[in-house]
């Protein structure tokens, strides 16, 4: 048996959705949709929007980590421009990079990792 469904939202959990909904609005362009103390949501009028949760004593998780871990990927036409503007933005740029220079791994301003890719 299949149930159909509709992914609606990706969520993060992290300490300040407000502020880290801030920073992934620089880097995307999407626009903030919802806003409370506890959650934030950002959308681009398609179907699905990328969420902020609050977790109180919310811990990053590790990067390099063993451990199993989702994280966003991002397609970009500048792969070495795009990673300077993020980091610019907030973003760090770990030392462990994987890949072999095929993308870029950062992390967000609360530690969360995310993935640049050359679009071409």
């Amino acid at each position: 048996m299949s149930t159909s469904a509709t992914f609606t939202a990706v969520v993060i959990d992290c300490t300040d959705p407000a502020a880290l909904a801030a920073f992934y609005q620089k880097a995307t362009g999407w626009e903030l949709t919802y806003s409370d103390d506890d959650f934030a949501y950002l959308g681009n009028g398609g179907p699905i929007q990328l969420g902020f949760q609050r977790i109180d004593g919310y811990q990053a998780p590790a990067w390099p980590d063993a451990g199993k871990h989702s994280h966003l990927d991002r397609s970009v036409a500048d792969l070495e421009h795009s990673t300077t503007e993020l980091v610019g933005l907030g973003a760090s740029r770990p030392e462990f990079q994987p890949g072999e220079g095929k993308w870029v791994v950062l992390l967000d301003p609360e530690g969360h990792p995310f993935c640049l890719a050359s679009a071409g």
